[in-house]
């Protein structure tokens, strides 16, 4: 297996920092191989704007088309062009951050708006009267799978079924769904610590096994059952949900998840 960990925290010492030292370790330990993208540390620039795109850029700036003219010609700046490299490398990907304001660390968005241009995570396929793009299931990310590893401040009750925060996989959709899912990965269930900001040492002893146990059943991890965009459960071109197919009494974003 040939992994790659993008890590957003601060603070070397942090618990995140801990638990992606433990997962290089780990899976190194059980013969796979690991990169990593400190983006701290690798100072990564979070803001995407013209000079990512050389002289692909526009005037007036135009994000998308720009982002897929510079892919085409090879005109991406080297820091983004390294990341896609990366993602094509690996077969697996570990997005390890705290979750802070109910979503990712600003640098971590900064990382996919930058390294997910257009052609290279999106804008691709056919348009017809049967299918809409290669996305949600297809693309050219599709046979890669992704495991978002986060740390919560909040108690596990917080973040329940009717807890005040909302459901923790409904906060993580937009990501599992829309980040990921989108350009073809398949995404495993999430790694989520719960109540991290009073975690003790002998807390940190259990989670780590738990991690640990996770990174060693990777591969053999199922994935969340999103839907296929093109295969048969969605109206086209409206995109909406087939009559029916949800189970009873499901809606909102779990509507999208088979089974």
């Amino acid at each position: 297996m040939k992994t790659l960990i993008v890590h957003a925290h601060p603070e070397p010492q942090s618990l995140n920092s801990s638990l992606k030292d433990l997962a290089v370790s780990t899976l190194e330990a059980a013969g796979h191989e690991v990169r990593v993208s400190d983006l701290y540390a690798m100072d990564w620039k979070a803001v995407a704007d013209a000079s990512d795109y050389g002289p692909a850029a526009s005037s007036p700036l135009k994000v998308a088309r720009d982002s897929g003219r510079a892919f085409d010609t090879g005109t991406l700046t080297p820091d983004v062009r390294a990341e896609q490299e990366k993602l094509l490398w690996a077969d697996t990907i570990i997005f390890q951050f705290p979750l802070w304001w109910y979503s990712m660390p600003a640098i971590l968005k900064g990382w996919v708006d930058r390294v997910f241009t257009y052609h290279f995570a999106y804008g691709v396929g056919e348009h017809s009267a049967t299918k809409y793009g290669e996305r949600y299931g297809e693309g050219t990310l599709a046979g890669r799978r992704a495991l978002l590893s986060v740390t919560v401040g909040g108690p596990e009750a917080h973040y329940a079924a009717r807890g005040i925060n909302g459901p923790i996989d409904d906060l993580l959709f937009p990501i599992h769904h829309g980040v990921l899912f989108y350009p073809g990965i398949e995404v495993l269930p999430p790694f989520v610590l719960h109540g991290t900001d009073r975690m003790k040492g002998e807390e940190y002893a259990d989670a780590a096994k738990a991690w640990q146990e996770r990174l060693l059943t990777l591969e053999s991890t199922e994935p969340i059952p999103f839907r296929r965009q093109n295969f048969g459960d969605y109206e086209i071109p409206s995109l909406h949900l087939k009559e029916g197919l949800e189970p009873a009494n499901r809606t909102g974003f779990a509507i999208h998840v088979g089974g």
